[in-house]
């Protein structure tokens, strides 16, 4: 299997408003790719897709090397996904959610799972205290930890770090950088410009329901000439790049 996910002619509409309209996109094992787009450019639709909670109207997905639309069952059992929001359960404790799915995915040792994964997750010490207590940051990772119980080979990360204070944010980046780094392969969906910068192997910009550029960071801010000031060569930011491909309401 040469990619870990291949999307192809993607198309999707609810009712008569055309949501996705021909996405093409590959992930390749072990990476991080960030999908960057503004609310409403069809991101959470791409990933309901890939995660079988939604058919297609036209087009192919393959995940882990399965099809989407055939073969349903192999392709949940190869993913996980974070949505926009924690699931986890404020009345449990942290370590209580994470034996809690571990035994309803008929795992042994579940204590020792949930355990180990505390500890990947600095959550060690917060582990037997109610999440109700834990900072947004703390709940954010431990979503994160409770969807890799099992290991599945690709997780989907929904705009992880949506609503997250400044310091939360760097606690989960940190947690999808370690996700990368032990070969777990990241498709994360996000609004957040410095967060596609910080995180992404590969970024693609969706737009209006179509991915209007790929690229690693370095080939997106070749797409815009540097800026000379007072004869400083300033390169453009992924900022530049994005406001200047899909631009501004101003423009429209």
């Amino acid at each position: 299997m040469s990619q870990a996910i291949q999307v192809r002619g993607l198309e999707k509409s609810y009712k008569d408003l055309k949501v996705l309209k021909g996405v093409d996109f590959e992930v390749a094992p072990g990476s991080i790719f960030a999908l960057l787009g503004s609310n409403g450019a069809g991101k959470t639709t791409v990933v309901k897709i890939l995660s079988t909670l939604l058919r297609a109207d036209a087009g192919s997905a393959g995940v882990n090397g399965f099809d989407v639309a055939r073969q349903p069952a192999d392709v949940r059992n190869s993913i996980s996904l974070t949505g926009q929001f924690a699931a986890v359960d404020e009345i449990l404790t942290g370590r209580e959610n994470l034996v809690l799915v571990a035994r309803l995915r008929h795992l042994k040792d579940a204590g020792t799972i949930a355990d180990d994964l505390l500890a990947r997750f600095s959550l060690t010490d917060a582990g037997g205290r109610k999440v109700a207590t834990y900072s947004g940051g703390m709940r954010r990772r431990l979503d994160i930890a409770m969807s890799l119980i099992g290991s599945p080979p690709i997780i989907f990360l929904d705009e992880p770090t949506t609503g997250l204070d400044p310091q939360a944010r760097i606690e989960v980046w940190a947690a999808v950088r370690e996700l990368a780094a032990q070969g777990t392969t990241v498709l994360l969906t996000t609004q957040y410009l410095d967060e596609a910068e910080q995180l992404a192997d590969r970024i693609a910009i969706l737009h209006e329901g179509k991915i209007i550029v790929t690229g690693t960071l370095a080939e997106l801010k070749q797409l815009l000439p540097p800026a000379k000031v007072e004869y400083v060569e300033k390169q453009p930011t992924l900022e530049d790049v994005f406001l200047t491909l899909v631009g501004t309401k101003d423009q429209k």
